[in-house]
């Protein structure tokens, strides 16, 4: 590798194939979309937040590339603002499909204080380099609520289909180390929601940790009804993770102080 070579963009498909995931996409879909229930409702929730890191850890390819973070030896450049979108329908009263939207992307700046190998690409130490970490995700929930639609305390649990689109790159003057990863991950989901009068109280998590990777997405959470159809709500949101093969070693731990608000209709 010379030094001004750029390396290709790669992409693995993770844990599962990404084409597993199309027939459950389609199906849900369907039954999102489908009309003639009469116990159907719609619902759109948006949410955007402040975030805080506490690390994001590479290392690219596992063996052989430099192990740094992004969190400790870089800075963040630009302000970073989230935005996730999440459309929901529930039917016969204890079922939900839920279509989520939720792109993540931070850029980086750094005078970095050691040699870093990245993607097959040398960086020298006291080079100018910019980072980019991009972790799109798309995702499918079915939940099945344990109790009454009418109920003050509702709770539930189901399955994620999601789609993981990432990217970690670092770039330098005509040096360019990227590395993609498209993927498919099962999750477990779990919720439980509190009302008191025009207060609402909400848990959400997707999450499983097992083999070489982990991923978790945890909201906690208050609302304030207003109307017949709309809710403000402010919380916090955890989101951590990674996987550690061989071609990636990656994991990151993001924190949101989350505002948001949710249509019914």
């Amino acid at each position: 590798m010379t030094p001004h070579q750029t390396t290709p963009s790669k992409r693995s498909a993770g844990p599962c194939s990404l084409l597993s995931g199309v027939p459950l996409l389609v199906l849900c879909i369907a039954v999102l979309t489908a009309g003639g229930d009469l116990y159907a409702q719609w619902g759109v929730r948006m949410e955007t937040g402040l975030p805080f890191q506490t690390y994001n850890q590479v290392g690219i390819p596992n063996e052989t590339g430099t192990r740094f973070d992004l969190t400790d030896d870089f800075d963040t450049e630009g302000a970073v603002f989230p935005l996730r979108i999440r459309l929901e329908r529930t039917f016969s009263g204890k079922n939900r499909l839920m279509v989520l939207y939720a792109p993540l992307s931070v850029n980086y700046a750094s005078v970095i204080p050691f040699d870093i190998r990245f993607a097959g690409v040398d960086f020298e130490q006291a080079q100018d380099v910019k980072a980019l970490y991009k972790f799109n995700s798309y995702r499918l929930t079915y939940l099945r609520l344990f109790t009454a639609p009418d109920r003050d305390l509702q709770y539930g649990a189901g399955f994620t289909a999601k789609i993981r689109d990432a990217r970690v790159r670092l770039s330098s003057g005509s040096l360019t180390g990227t590395k993609d990863d498209l993927g498919f991950v099962p999750l477990l989901h779990l919720f439980a929601s509190y009302r008191s009068g025009q207060w609402l109280g909400t848990f959400e998590a997707d999450g499983l940790a097992g083999g070489p990777g982990r991923a978790f997405d945890i909201y906690a959470g208050l609302g304030r009804q207003i109307g017949n159809h709309f809710v403000v709500r402010a919380g916090y949101r955890l989101l951590e993770g990674g996987a550690d093969v061989s071609e990636v070693y990656n994991f990151a731990m993001f924190h949101f102080a989350s505002a948001g608000v949710s249509l019914r209709f």
